[in-house]
């Protein structure tokens, strides 16, 4: 995590220093007002408030050793939605109470906060509803468990309903018989969560929690432009009823590392690419759709189905070719845990 810590007073400064060991910050994460910055050789307050959007946007979280009010007003322009808004925390400069104010489930302010209590020997203050009910949250859980959300909107509608009741929860992997408090098992109903790689909505209302949990192969003709390679991907998981939000990364061949449209692919979808060798990729167990053309031009028989495979997925997609470009999916072992 990315974190800065602003401060206002001695005791702030000297907390500040505290978290960065704590937290194994570098002092350079700590921003404070003009004469504490310049006796502990801290970024001055000053220059932060005049660049807070950079800091807000840069960071995964920011510590405020102030009073609430100074916070909200100095993060205030900046908000711009619970999905990617970084966590917010408050403390006061004595470290006795550590309150999050921002981002609390999906950016981790919760999590933090308890980390930083627990470190200090602080009061964690969590003000969320599901979490002071001791209820489950879909979005907490989502984000430990490496998870994509299918709607926000949704989301808020399941930590609403769950305030008052049970909701159904269904998953195409196995569900544990106990439950966290707030869900029952069912595959019906006008709301519920149902946890996946594929696109089912088995209730009304489905909010789909979709781990990151599938690798993509790709090989392609020699430059192929990234829009078809979009295509191509997009079309393949949609007809085998993929989320892509459940891609995790790309895999292809050592040969294609400089092909534009591939790295452009890469980037444009913000998914990390490995690149293996033909004889890496010979090595992997297993059945494929082997081409001798492919062979004897790279050196291996199929490159994305066992670069979709090489890290020990099962194969879910097996080779598919259009227009220039072959794909192929696999799936990481995963269980539900709660």
């Amino acid at each position: 995590m990315k974190i800065a810590v602003i401060c206002f007073s001695d005791a702030g400064s000297a907390l500040a220093m505290r978290l960065c060991e704590l937290l194994h910050l570098d002092l350079s994460s700590v921003h404070s007002i003009e004469k504490f910055a310049v006796k502990y050789g801290f970024t001055s307050h000053k220059k932060v408030c005049a660049d807070m959007g950079g800091l807000f946007s840069e960071n995964d979280a920011l510590i405020f050793i102030s009073a609430c009010g100074i916070a909200v007003r100095d993060i205030a322009p900046h908000l711009r939605n619970k999905a990617t808004d970084p966590a917010v925390l408050v403390l006061d400069d004595q470290g006795k109470f550590v309150i999050p104010i921002l981002s609390g489930h999906i950016g981790g302010a919760n999590a933090l906060a308890q980390t930083i209590a627990e470190m200090l020997g602080a009061i964690p203050v969590i003000t969320t509803a599901t979490d002071g009910s001791g209820k489950f949250s879909c979005d907490t859980w989502a984000v430990t468990h490496n998870c994509a959300i299918s709607s926000m909107k949704i989301a808020k509608e399941i930590s609403a309903a769950i305030l008052t009741g049970d909701v159904p929860v269904s998953s195409e992997f196995p569900l544990l018989e106990t439950l966290p408090n707030g869900l029952i098992p069912a595959e019906i109903g006008e709301l519920g969560i149902f946890i996946g790689i594929h696109t089912d909505s088995p209730y009304a209302v489905t909010l789909r929690l979709i781990p990151r949990i599938v690798t993509v192969g790709i090989g392609c003709r020699r430059g192929t432009p990234m829009e078809t390679i979009h295509a191509v991907v997009r079309e393949t998981l949609e007809e085998n009823q993929i989320d892509p939000r459940a891609v995790c990364r790309l895999a292809s061949i050592d040969v294609k590392r400089n092909e534009a449209g591939l790295s452009e692919y890469a980037k444009a979808m913000k998914l990390p690419i490995t690149f293996y060798t033909a004889d890496e990729l010979n090595t992997v167990p297993g059945e494929f759709a082997e081409s001798e053309f492919v062979r004897k031009t790279v050196g291996v028989g199929n490159v994305c189905e066992r670069a979709a495979a090489y890290d020990g997925g099962k194969l879910m997609i097996h080779k598919t070719a259009k227009d220039g470009v072959t794909v192929a999916a696999a799936v990481q072992d995963w269980r539900v845990t709660f």
